[in-house]
């Protein structure tokens, strides 16, 4: 469905919910199309990789990890978790080399 920019500031609201009942608003500027007016799927990111195959879904969960037993000493994160000297950091840095 084309509608030129006129009509389209002048029913802004009809013309969105046109688009997000599933029609496709192609907007034209003195006859040529310009944009395209669609809706937006509600559907989260990870559920779209699943359904297109790109990610497949965990087997099973994931375990937790619990802390060391003695965190005096060791650098602190901004939660106040103690940080290990090997974590994620270290592997940003070996990774930007």
């Amino acid at each position: 469905m084309d509608v030129p920019v006129s009509a389209l500031r002048a029913e802004l609201k009809s013309w969105i919910e046109k688009a997000r009942a599933g029609e496709e608003v192609v907007i034209t500027d003195r006859g040529i199309p310009v944009a395209r007016l669609t809706g937006v799927q509600s559907a989260d990111l990870v559920t779209d990789l699943v359904r297109e195959g790109l990610i497949t879904p965990a087997q099973a969960s994931r375990p937790t990890q619990e802390a060391p037993p003695s965190t005096a000493g060791q650098p602190v994160g901004s939660n106040g978790a103690a940080r290990s000297p090997g974590g994620l950091s270290s592997l940003v840095r070996r990774i930007r080399r």
